[in-house]
């Protein structure tokens, strides 16, 4: 039996949850803005009406964003607890060049409004109960296990965790000092930084370099007794599934996150550049020879387009290569952003958690995610 039990619903009987319209949208307000590094802010929202948040730790949400005019959709994993449902924070890390990230630094304040689309995604804490744990992140990949950690600390989990975090020198480490204070009133806690480097101003005294099975066997030598939690850059995320091989480690009980984007705090594959419309990126054709690949034909009814699309392809990428603009972000089925109604059609769809099922009940799918199985017709 686990020593956490987190219940999927963490909402005071009093207060109704947030009030999401048919597309799973809100407003909220910024009510804080405060530093946590030398390039990471924290920004805490509220709802615009007396409701509270209901999510699970580890979930993310989507900023539905105007910059210069364009409009942006960007995930942002909530590294506030579920525990706490009146606020919600995210952590964003300002990203040299990335444009999304510095217009958040630069532009969210207290009293800001934001359009968001509800909290998803399938890597939280509550659907992996166990005794042990061993959290693993890099840089901004700490903000989902923090809200995983913040969420233990609220239960009063008696669980064993290690949460091992790799920055590149002191002054990078997200949220060090609440770490330090957490581990001093969890006894079944135990946290360790690794640096590459010193900073100007501090010499590092801790573990340094990068992970490494020798170091991993180190710090944690019940591995294979513990669940996983990983997140961070993509090649953390493989240097880390390399070395847990390297370790016999069992990946049935590996679960990982990845952040892709020019915002490290983002999860999925490079969106287009800022300011280039979907029309003008370069994605391949189907090929057109006969290689007994079927294809379907999918009509776009508000556009009056009809495209053709592979079995073998995604909805979304015939829809770039025809030069059909849709909204996407992530292109990884998680963040919602690339779901649109079926009309009529049947497809094949393989998601990451950016879909609820009662929409696939209602006919929607994930553009980024569905193969079609015969002609489709969809709202867009």
């Amino acid at each position: 039996m686990s020593s956490i039990q987190a219940p999927q619903r963490l909402v005071p009987s009093l207060q109704s949850p947030v009030c999401w319209t048919e597309e799973d949208q809100a407003v909220l307000v910024c009510t804080a803005v405060s530093d946590v590094t030398h390039d990471v802010k924290n920004f805490v929202f509220e709802p615009e009406g007396d409701q509270v948040f209901d999510f699970e730790a580890g979930q993310f949400l989507t900023l539905m964003l105007d910059i210069d005019g364009y409009p942006v959709n960007r995930c942002y994993t909530i590294s506030s607890p579920p525990t706490r449902p009146h606020r919600l924070a995210i952590t964003v890390k300002r990203v040299l060049g990335g444009a999304v990230s510095n217009w958040v630094h630069d532009n969210i304040v207290p009293g800001s409004k934001v359009n968001a689309m509800a909290p998803l995604g399938a890597f939280t804490l509550a659907k992996q109960p166990a005794e042990k744990y061993l959290f693993l992140s890099a840089g901004s990949g700490i903000t989902p296990l923090m809200s995983m950690l913040r969420t233990m600390y609220d239960l009063g989990s008696h669980a064993d965790v290690v949460f091992l975090h790799s920055a590149r020198t002191p002054s990078d480490i997200v949220f060090r000092h609440e770490l330090a204070a957490i581990e001093t009133l969890m006894p079944n806690l135990r946290v360790v930084h690794v640096c590459e480097n010193d900073y100007p101003s501090e010499r590092w005294g801790g573990m340094r370099g990068r992970l490494s099975p020798t170091m991993l066997h180190t710090i944690v030598p019940d591995l294979h007794e513990r669940v996983t939690f990983n997140c961070g850059p993509v090649p953390y995320m493989e240097a880390v599934r390399r070395i847990l091989g390297e370790l016999d480690y069992d990946l049935g009980s590996y679960h990982e996150e990845s952040f892709t984007f020019d915002d490290p705090a983002q999860p999925g594959a490079t969106p287009p550049p800022e300011g280039v419309a979907y029309d003008e990126i370069a994605v391949a054709p189907p090929p057109a020879g006969d290689d007994g690949v079927a294809t379907y034909s999918v009509e776009f009814t508000k556009s009056g387009r009809t495209i053709t699309c592979r079995a073998d392809q995604f909805v979304l990428d015939a829809a770039l290569a025809a030069g059909v603009r849709l909204a996407s972000s992530c292109s990884q089925g998680m963040c919602g952003t690339c779901k649109l109604p079926k009309l009529s059609g049947e497809v094949e769809m393989n998601h990451n958690g950016g879909i609820r099922p009662r929409e696939v009940a209602a006919g929607k799918i994930l553009a980024c995610s569905s193969k079609p199985l015969s002609d489709l017709s969809l709202d867009a």
